[in-house]
């Protein structure tokens, strides 16, 4: 039988026994025993989110003459705390809880108001001068706090370390491109060898992947930017003040530089979770980038003897317990990781906008936050890992180079002088007799030894006909 201290406290329901040293209350403790479900809780961003949504609210309610001004300030001053990560060990509430994430608002509302309490010389639990419902959550109810705390979450990480990352890795990538430049190697397409192309060209091609990448996650942020604060229970608005929505969305894009707004449409954007299912979308589209930068890296790389080889990857730890001297492209297969993660995540959040989606409200809110702003994360530090432990050491081998003028595609470039059907025929022969393309040709083409030079010339072939590193800038 547990020793632990308790108060007996009561909320709408009845009483319940609470912690006694708790910031939380009743209705938090029953959400503890009701979900039991697992050890996910909504992450530090979320619950920065939702303590600027109350601090902000508090600010606006004693404008409006809402809210007393002492509780107002005690109400600000908590806030604080929860929005500086100080009281996070009181936010107890299982992912896997009420659909709408009630229990989560209230957690916040009852941590806020027992602080404020406690501030104002009170008792915790005794919802007195300040209480959760009627001061802390005034104005709000879950089904928009909860949804607009997600967006503003998701909208702060993803440009403060999603985007941050990308750029870190998109930059390691343009330098590696310009270092490597000088390199020709072999093209490929289906895994087959194919027409020459610089290894810089390969990693610009990378860059632009991730450049993209960066522009979708700014689309992202502008699809979350647009709030449904304000629309209360069903989106009607009920029991808040006209103003409020707009001067506290207002304080929120001034303290965090994001434009938020107020939705248009708050029947749309109450009973929806469409931007959160955009953004989620726009991170698996990143992810699959990542994933084939990480993956062509790798191919690469492989090795060192009896692979492709072209290029030595940065050795960081050893790669076998029994193979010595075995190193592996582990931080690639740490991207390829993130990347399967960050795929199921967003099949999550789709079916939770899809499934959760019922009539004026979505059910399935809090996992689908947690899922989006995992990936957020995840993509973030990926990125950067990616461009500080990988990209930044790759150098060229001699592999690349060297295979140049026994590739069989150098005969592209005859086929518009001697026709396909007869460059064919000096591929075919080449691979047959293993002699090169050019050998070959000198007996069959008909050409002089100027012009299978001027046309055989791997460099020319890499730009043909304008300059590749602009084409792919």
């Amino acid at each position: 039988m547990s020793s632990m201290a308790t108060r007996r406290e009561r909320d709408s329901m009845g009483e319940f026994e609470v912690p006694a040293d708790a910031y939380y209350g009743a209705n938090t403790m029953r959400a503890k025993v009701n979900f039991p479900i697992s050890e996910l809780r909504l992450p530090r961003g979320f619950i920065h989110a939702i303590g600027l949504i109350k601090q902000q609210a508090a600010l606006v309610n004693r404008e409006l003459g809402m809210l007393d001004e002492n509780i107002a300030g005690a109400i600000i001053r908590s806030a604080q705390d929860v929005i500086d990560g100080a009281l996070d060990d009181a936010f107890i509430v299982d992912v896997f809880q009420t659909g709408s994430g009630t229990s989560t608002n209230m957690n916040a509302n009852e941590v806020i108001a027992n602080r404020a309490i406690e501030l104002l010389g009170g008792v915790r639990g005794s919802r007195t001068p300040v209480h959760p419902n009627d001061h802390v959550n005034l104005g709000q109810s879950s089904n928009d706090v909860i949804p607009t705390a997600i967006q503003v979450a998701a909208a702060v990480l993803i440009s403060e370390e999603t985007i941050r990352g990308l750029r870190v890795l998109e930059a390691s990538l343009r330098h590696k491109s310009d270092e490597l430049w000088p390199v020709i190697k072999t093209g490929r397409t289906h895994l087959q060898d194919a027409t020459p192309i610089r290894l810089g060209q390969e990693f610009l091609g990378y860059a632009g992947q991730v450049e993209r990448a960066i522009r979708r996650c700014e689309e992202a942020v502008a699809a979350l930017a647009e709030l449904p604060l304000g629309g209360t229970a069903v989106g009607t608005g009920v029991g808040t003040h006209p103003e409020f929505p707009v001067k506290v969305i207002a304080l929120l894009a001034a303290d965090l530089g994001i434009p938020f707004r107020e939705t248009d449409n708050h029947f749309s954007a109450q009973s929806t979770l469409d931007a959160v299912v955009t953004a989620s979308g726009a991170l698996r589209a990143v992810a699959v980038s990542m994933y084939k930068i990480a993956n062509d890296i790798r191919l690469l790389g492989c090795g060192p003897r009896a692979g492709i080889a072209e290029i030595a990857i940065p050795e960081v730890q050893p790669g076998s317990s029994i193979m010595p001297g075995k190193v592996n492209p582990v931080i690639c297969e740490s991207v390829t990781m993130v990347a399967a993660q960050v795929i199921g995540n967003d099949a999550t959040v789709a079916f939770c906008g899809a499934a959760g989606s019922l009539l004026e409200l979505n059910v399935m809110m809090p996992v689908a936050a947690y899922d989006l702003l995992q990936s957020a994360s995840l993509i973030g530090a990926a990125a950067r890992n990616l461009a500080h432990q990988c990209v930044n050491g790759i150098t060229a081998t001699e592999n690349g180079p060297a295979l140049v003028e026994r590739g069989l595609m150098l005969c592209t470039a005859l086929a518009p002088v001697i026709g396909y059907d007869a460059a064919a025929a000096i591929a075919k022969e080449a691979y047959k007799t293993g002699r090169t393309v050019r050998e070959v040709a000198r007996e069959r083409s008909g050409l002089d030894e100027a012009e299978l030079t001027r046309l055989l010339d791997p460099e020319a072939m890499t730009r043909p006909g304008r300059d590749a590193r602009a084409a792919g800038g």
